[in-house]
Parts: C-alpha cells; structure tokens; sequence
C-alpha cells in the first residue's frame, strides 16, 4: 500500500479521533498504536526567504517537522520543558566534566541527568532579524510555534517598541493552551519571574525590558500595552493560568513605597502604586505566598502558589549555599511545581529554567555557569525520579548558546577549570603545563569576548579579573597575557580570559542541543529549527492538540496546523 493510500484511509480515523478528544472532559486514552501514522505529511508552501516569513508560515512548517517525526504518536498526560539559558554544547560537556570530577572520576566519562534520554536532536535558534538571538525571541519560539524578533515576548514580528501594532499580534502559548484544554501549569525559574524566558509562557509585549510599568513608555501606556508583572497576576487570576509560579524579582511587583521584606534598604519599581503580590492574595485567598525555602515547604496542599525568593534575581546556586540556603534550590521548586501539578490529575505542562547559567556566562565566570548547569541537571533528575516516563515528556534544551570555548590538549582527567596540562602526544611529558609561543600557560576554557579581557578598566586593573566585574570602559589595551603560572584558575571568582573587552559576554550563534524521554520524545532528532519545538510538544498532548483542533485549526490528519487565534488579542 502506498503512504497516500494509507493516508487517505487514516485521515478518517484522524479526525473523528480529534473531535472526541476536543469532546472529552478527563484525560484522553491511548488510541491503539498499530492505528497512529508514524510520519505524517503537512505540506508548506515554498516562499522567498526571509521576506515570505509569516507568523501562518512559521507555524506550519513548525508543525510539518514535527509531524514528519512522528509528535502525532506521541500520548503524554504531562509535558515538562526544561530551558537551560545560555547552555552551549561546551558548557553541557565542561560541566559533565566537571560534576565528574567532583565525584572522584576523570570526569569525561560522566553523564548530566539529561545524556541517558533516548533522543536528540540540534535546534537553529536564530531570531527573525538577528543571527545571534536573545532569550525573549527564542523562548517565544519555543512556546508559540513561531518564531520572532529580538526582544519579542510571546508577540509575532514586528518593531519591539511599538505596542499599538503588538496588540493585534499575541501568539498563544502552550502555557495558555493548557488551561483552554482543562490541564494545570507552572512556571519555575531563577531568574526574576518577569524575565524573557518565564516571561514568553505567560506574557504578550514587544519588549522585554517592560518588566514593570515604570519601564513602559509612556506612548505604550496610552496605547494599552501592560507591564509583564501585571500580566502575571491577571494570568493566574483565573482557572486557566499558572497555578504555581516560583522565581525571584519581588522589585517588579511591589510599588515605590514598599520595603523589599528580606532586604529592608530595598523597595519596590512600581509607580502605579499597585501592590501586585496584595493583588494576587487577595485573588487567592486560600494560596500560599511564600518567599523562602522553609515556607516554600510549608505550602504542601496549597491550591495556588506565588514564590518570589529574592527582590532581584535569585542567588547562584553556589552564594545560596554559601549564604544558608534560604533560598531553594532549583530541584526543591522543581520537586514542589511536580507535586502541586500532579493533583490537578488532568495533565499539567511545567516549564523550569535554569537560568543563571547564561547570566554567569554574560558576567565571564565559568565557574559559577557550569556549577549552575549541574544544579540544573539535579532538578532534571529530580523531574525524572518524580514521573513515569510511560505519560510525561520531558524534554531539556537551551536557549542560545555562549561564547564559552573548550580548547587546547589537555590531557584526560585534567581539571577542567583549570590550566591545560599537556598529553603524551600533544605537550610533551603528561602532566607539564601546556605553554603559547609566549611561554605562558592558558586555561582550557575561555571566551571569545567579555569583562574577563585582561586591559586594564575602570573597574579593575591589568590582568586576569576577579567576580564580580562590570567594567564600563577599557583604558589600556592588554599588553600581552598575564602569566598564570601561580594563578588559581579553578577558583570560583576567577574570570577566564577573554579575547575581545566587553561590558558583558555574547551569546552564540551556535546551534543548540535538545534531550528528550517519553511520549512522543522519537520525534526529536535531526536538525530542527527552535519553533518546531512547540508543535512537538503540542502534537504530542492529545488535550493539547485536541483543544486546537476544536477550534477548526487541524488538518485532515488532525495535525495543528493553522495559526491559533489569540484569545484577547488587544488588551484592556
């Protein structure tokens, strides 16, 4: 039998299979699998590239690459999706490395949570108008199917500074999504609440700097946008938002008048005089605002939780533990969003980001963004103990990558932070500090660019430079390197050097990993491009793709194929 004729018999099936998913009020069973296609045919129209790049273009070819993979088989109850921000493939390899070594091995042998899921696949994370993205693009990709521009949060294309035209252009996002099918959600991260990536599953603005309302403009007022903390509080001011939501960024929320509660000297960025966590308690009057570790396990039972652990972001994994650990740890909210979810026994989706990996990177410190990609991978393995892989996907990628670079000879079980010491068949005699035509030793890891530039600046002088470091101008030039010879590179504030002096270290161009264990996890392989992510994880939830399908959205096959209208596209 030919694929068209097997085609044309299952579409039949396909569609009735949809409407009674759409029609079903409790969790979908599992159609027989000798029924489900495994590669499904969506065609998508040839355009001049990247002019012909409309929201309805993007979105169907994100959904033919899932469906040629085989997502329509997949049968998940739960999605989790873990967003590791700024892992580069060098930094997924340097912190393997690493945690092995902290474990007593050589290290390179070692495996993160996430290197024994059966599948995998490469993600291009360009954003429309930029080769080298943000995580404001990139997350909007991830969660809406389509991707956009720089800055972009949850919003098709277009001028990130213009609100009157984003109004008309919300992208629902599979945050949304499942509330409109009955199913519960979470948001967790490290970061502020309000930053890009948590943002993208919730919020709707052109530009992700407008945090709170003191950072709109005033034209974006007048034209109806709001701040991204505003849209938090209305989102879960309802039964279809995120019931559980864990991150830091109290200054978002709280008003000019108000003291930050752990950090007196501190207060709030709102000028609207709203009191946004005030709000949010009195819209859930039985939930649970909790603000440290121990409250945050008090809150067990609690119907909605609202987690804000620090006034900025929350601390590196490394200086919580340093400073008492009253902040959790990624796995403990991680551990905490599973278990409140799983009550709702319809299905949840989870994002959790680690997210201070990138911000590590940006400051040049490789010590702290390899230590947070470890407690990344323990709030994986946390996921993994607390799920069946028989109903949950769960699937693990980044963002973007870094400018992070892992180089040189070392030999096999060298300290991976520090100085490259050579192997027999490189360097000479094993152990001997590799040296540069300068006769200096270099460490094995490094970046293209950032404050770790050996100049002197205003900041700090000439030579390898010490956490924290936001210099703002270069008043010497590096002459030469420094000599590391009795430098400890492995200790948590040194900066590695950096070829180009920059305030901040870049993200990469570089394409990104994707990790994936559960239904519908055969589907990612290959080299995909970031948006397909989406239409992998809504082909694979039958309520998911069921609730789009009841909006007229699918094809013969029951494949979403065709752009979700926004629910209230212009806001009040």
């Amino acid at each position: 039998m030919t694929t068209s004729h097997l085609t044309a018999r299952l579409r039949p099936f396909a569609a009735g299979l949809a409407l009674a998913l759409a029609g079903c009020a409790s969790a979908p069973s599992a159609p027989p699998a000798s029924t489900m296609q495994a590669s499904l045919h969506v065609a998508v129209p040839a355009i001049r590239r990247p002019g012909g790049e409309t929201p309805a273009w993007w979105y169907r070819d994100g959904a033919a690459q899932a469906a040629e993979r085989g997502a329509m088989a997949g049968r998940a109850k739960n999605v989790i999706v873990f967003l590791g921000d700024g892992m580069s493939l060098p930094t997924v390899a340097a912190a393997r490395i690493l945690e092995g070594q902290r474990q007593g091995g050589s290290g390179e042998e070692h495996r993160l949570a996430w290197e024994d899921f059966p599948a995998t696949a490469m993600a291009k994370t360009y954003n429309t108008d930029a080769q080298t993205p943000d995580s404001a693009g990139t997350m909007t990709a991830i969660t809406t199917g389509v991707k956009s521009h720089m800055g972009a949060i949850g919003v098709y294309a277009g001028d990130k500074n213009d609100c009157a035209d984003s109004l008309g252009k919300h992208a629902q996002t599979w945050l949304e999504l499942a509330g409109m099918a009955g199913m519960a959600s979470g948001v967790v991260t490290t970061a502020r609440i309000t930053h890009a990536t948590p943002a993208a599953t919730f919020a709707h603005v052109p530009n992700r700097n407008w945090e709170n309302d003191a950072a709109l403009p005033a034209r974006a007022v007048a034209e109806g946008c709001k701040d991204i903390a505003r849209q938090l509080i209305e989102a879960t001011d309802g039964r279809r938002g995120p019931s559980i939501v864990l991150g830091g960024g109290r200054k978002e929320f709280l008003t000019t008048a108000q003291a930050d509660p752990q950090q007196p000297d501190k207060r709030g960025l709102r000028r609207d005089g709203q009191d946004l966590v005030a709000a949010w308690r009195r819209a859930h009057p039985q939930g649970a605002y909790v603000t440290t570790a121990g409250e945050l396990a008090a809150a067990t039972g609690a119907p909605s939780v609202l987690g804000l652990f620090n006034y900025d972001h929350m601390q590196y994994d490394h200086d919580r533990l340093a400073a008492g650990a009253v902040e959790p740890s990624l796995a403990d909210m991680t551990r905490a969003a599973i278990a409140h979810l799983s009550r709702s026994g319809q299905g949840y989706v989870l994002m959790v980001e680690g997210a201070r990996i990138d911000m590590a990177h940006h400051e040049g410190n490789a010590f702290r963004a390899l230590d947070e990609t470890i407690a990344f991978s323990d709030a994986v393995r946390a996921a993994i103990e607390a799920t069946s892989a028989d109903d949950t996907l769960i699937l693990v990628t980044a963002d973007h990558a870094h400018t992070l670079n892992f180089v040189g000879y070392p030999a096999r079980g060298n300290p991976i932070l520090g100085k490259v010491r050579g192997s027999n068949s490189f360097d000479g005699a094993q152990g001997k500090l590799a040296l540069g035509l300068d006769g200096k030793p270099y460490t094995t890891l490094s970046y293209a660019n950032g404050p770790g530039n050996t100049g002197a600046t205003d900041a700090q002088p000439a030579g390898s430079k010490r956490y924290p470091h936001w210099p703002r101008s270069l008043d010497a030039p590096a002459q030469g390197r420094p000599d590391l010879t009795d430098v400890d590179t492995t200790d948590p504030d040194y900066l590695q050097d950096a070829l180009v002096p920059l305030g901040a270290e870049s993200h990469g161009g570089d394409d990104v990993g994707v990790w994936a264990r559960g239904p519908g996890s055969t589907a990612v392989r290959g080299s995909l491009e970031q948006n397909a992510l989406y239409h992998i994880v809504v082909q694979a939830t039958p309520r998911l793709r069921a609730a789009l399908c009841a909006q007229g959205l699918c094809d013969a096959n029951g494949v979403p194929v065709e752009l979700p209208r926004p629910a209230n596209s212009a806001p009040k």
